[in-house]
């Protein structure tokens, strides 16, 4: 199973259904209609991990600096690999970072948002996984279109 590239239109439904968890898990709202904005400084997947897994990140910085986004970002990857999760799963804390100025990087962007989707995807393969795990599921299915079988 590998990850292929998909158009914004087919990726639609995973990154409804990646908020809906988000926001269902950690009963907070998304701050903003980008998905991109909404998780840049971090909070919210700090948010979401520590409620998957209590207690597995101390301190969430709640400046609204990008250093302190950078810094949550990092940390919420981190408890990820503490949860099993390997690096081929993660996205790379640069991928939360705002390309859009630059009009021929857009195609980027998509890529960059496709990769915190997977490891969402795979954050909530985790969770239900979990035995100890009883809150909101994610609708795995939603994220076919992201999986290409070989």
């Amino acid at each position: 199973m590998e990850w292929r590239q998909q158009s914004a239109v087919s990726c639609e439904l995973a990154f409804q259904e990646a908020q809906r968890w988000l926001e269902e898990v950690t009963k907070k709202r998304f701050g903003s209609k980008s998905f991109r904005v909404a998780l840049e400084d971090g909070v919210l997947l700090c948010d979401l991990i520590n409620t998957l897994k209590p207690g597995i990140i101390k301190r969430v910085n709640r400046l609204s600096t990008p250093i302190a986004g950078l810094d949550n970002v990092n940390v919420f990857l981190k408890a990820c690999e503490k949860l099993g999760l390997n690096e081929a799963q993660l996205f790379h804390p640069g991928d939360l970072q705002d390309v859009s100025t630059r009009v021929t990087l857009k195609t980027i962007q998509n890529i960059k948002e496709q990769k915190v989707l997977i490891t969402i995807y795979w954050l909530g393969r985790k969770a239900q996984s979990d035995p100890f795990y009883t809150g909101p599921q994610l609708n795995l299915k939603a994220f076919e279109g992201l999986l290409a079988f070989r």
